[in-house]
């Protein structure tokens, strides 16, 4: 069989970057046909007129090891994009009760491209497919759209992902979690797009889901919090069967992680300094918009997340419903958020404001983290008496209280819901395989 000629691939004087597996030294190029190809993620990466009689001769020559996969690859690998076009990359989802998981697989799927396109469902399809959310469908979109890794934002997409889907929102392809997900015939959802070779996955974040945060409201008609250190191995009965439901949050902080989420920058000694702070629990589009106009008001804004024992001392109950950790991650994630002070004092104080050179504080009509007695302590006196206070008035009335109180309301069909998605969690556990994170 004779020889075939290799060079490395480039684009003028630079080497060609797989869309792949994102590495520049690993694609090569056939002198006789000009096929591209990735000798590390085994992807024909252009297939010219040449190519299908060529392909065979190229193969036993260089890459012995592919050779096998050709055939498949000549069917299924999408001849990609122009190089000197941007890379667009697809994932979506519910982002019912966003929450760090939600955003790490979203932080995840814009490091894979140049713009990432976000795709969000409406009630209408996730009521057909899985039940009724809790976060209507504006309040879903308002919080994708102020997540500070999408850059546009697809509504109202169908459940299952095609290759017709990709082709009209112009992607190269879609990201998911490691984790399967059927529709409501039972089918994979992402069927079409992996047969064509247009789905690349991420790692799934550990420990926190929508079913856990659920089962946490759940509990909170019961007092769970007060009740964390009795056996649960005593409870019986419709206790028992709650507590079953809601399982145990395993989320795992992790510095890489704060470090993944921060923005990394410093404000300008020119900057004019904007502080808010507040509970941040169950992040959601009223923080969202008091966060937007705090913003306004400045160049640099600072949020400050009071810590668990403040939240609950000051609210009461079973709050924070997330913990300290999960909450900072949320804020993190909107664009409008330049740094979070994690456990931010309830009171402000002049070493707060000297040390971060706080210009303005503000607060949001439906945001802030009341006192039981604002007569006794009214945490923003030194701001007011500085006249560098602000309100911010909130345009929409919704609060944490209010999204509690609609699972509560629908208690027993969210009860059914987290069964059924226990057992799902429960195979998912014990069948995944490690995935590197991005």
């Amino acid at each position: 069989m004779a020889q075939v000629a290799f060079s490395l691939a480039r684009e003028g004087t630079n080497p060609i970057l797989c869309q792949w597996c994102s590495d520049t030294g690993s694609c090569i190029k056939c002198i006789e046909c000009n096929a591209l190809f990735c000798v590390d993620c085994d992807v024909v990466l252009h297939k010219p007129a040449a190519y299908r009689r060529h392909t065979r001769s190229v193969t036993a020559a260089h890459a012995p090891e592919l050779v096998e996969k050709y055939d498949e690859l000549s069917h299924s690998t999408p001849v990609p994009r122009p190089l000197s076009k941007k890379l667009r990359v697809y994932i979506d989802g519910c982002f019912d009760l966003m929450h760090s998981g939600h955003f790490n697989a979203i932080r995840q799927a814009r490091a894979l491209g140049d713009v990432l396109v976000v795709g969000v469902h409406s009630d209408a399809e996730i009521t057909r497919h899985k039940g009724p959310p809790v976060m209507n469908e504006n309040e879903r979109y308002g919080l994708v759209e102020a997540c500070k890794w999408v850059d546009e934002l697809a509504r109202d997409v169908p459940y299952s992902v095609s290759v017709a889907l990709l082709d009209r929102l112009n992607c190269d392809f879609v990201v998911h979690g490691d984790d399967f997900v059927t529709n409501a015939d039972g089918q994979d959802a992402y069927l079409d797009v992996k047969a064509k070779g247009r789905m690349r996955m991420v790692k799934r974040t550990e420990g926190v889901s929508t079913t856990d945060l659920v089962g946490r409201m759940l509990l909170m008609t019961k007092s769970h919090l007060r009740e964390r250190s009795d056996s649960i191995g005593s409870d019986t009965g419709e206790r028992a069967a709650e507590v079953r439901a809601a399982g145990i949050s395993q989320f795992l902080p992790t510095t890489r992680r704060i470090i993944q989420f921060a923005n990394g920058k410093a404000p300008k000694p020119t900057d004019h300094i904007v502080y808010v702070d507040g509970a941040w629990d169950l992040f959601h589009i009223g923080h969202v918009e008091t966060l937007r106009k705090a913003k306004a008001l400045g160049d640099f804004l600072i949020v400050g997340v009071h810590d668990d024992p403040t939240v609950n001392e000051h609210k009461g109950g079973n709050y924070p419903v997330m913990n300290l950790h999960e909450r900072c991650l949320n804020v993190l994630s909107c664009k409008y958020v330049d740094e979070v002070i994690i456990g931010a004092p309830y009171v402000i104080n002049r070493d707060l404001l000297t040390s971060m050179n706080i210009a303005v504080v503000v607060q949001g009509t439906t945001t802030r983290l009341a006192p039981h007695d604002e007569a006794v302590c009214d945490p923003y006196v030194l701001a007011k008496e500085l006249n560098i206070y602000q309100e911010v008035p909130s345009t929409t009335d919704l609060c944490t209280e209010d999204i509690v109180q609609r699972i509560i309301d629908n208690r027993l069909r969210y009860l059914k819901r987290n069964e059924g998605k226990a057992a799902k969690e429960k195979a998912y556990l014990q069948n995944k395989e490690f995935v590197q994170e991005m």
